[in-house]
């Protein structure tokens, strides 16, 4: 990605939370759907936020992978657990 003015000061994707590349991709959402931008920096907008939607993306992956349901035994009570999203 080339840095440009938009994106040079920015940090290191890999260091971010969840949160925080989440609300920094809907800034570049809103920057982009603006308009007020110029055409190079519109692509290293667009760069970084599909690289900030990747990230994202493997976060929730990762949580998901963490969670785990509570499984029930016949009378109710619980009985240990599995990885979310087993049956």
């Amino acid at each position: 990605m080339t840095d440009t003015p938009a994106t040079a000061a920015l940090p290191d994707i890999a260091a971010l939370s969840f949160e925080a590349a989440m609300g920094e991709l809907e800034t570049i959402v809103r920057r982009l759907e603006s308009g007020d931008v110029s055409l190079e920096e519109s692509v290293s907008l667009y760069e970084r936020g599909h690289a900030l939607r990747s990230h994202c993306e493997a976060r929730l992956a990762a949580a998901q992978a963490r969670i785990e349901q509570v499984s029930l035994a016949a009378d109710g009570r619980p009985a240990g657990t599995t990885p979310f999203g087993e049956d």
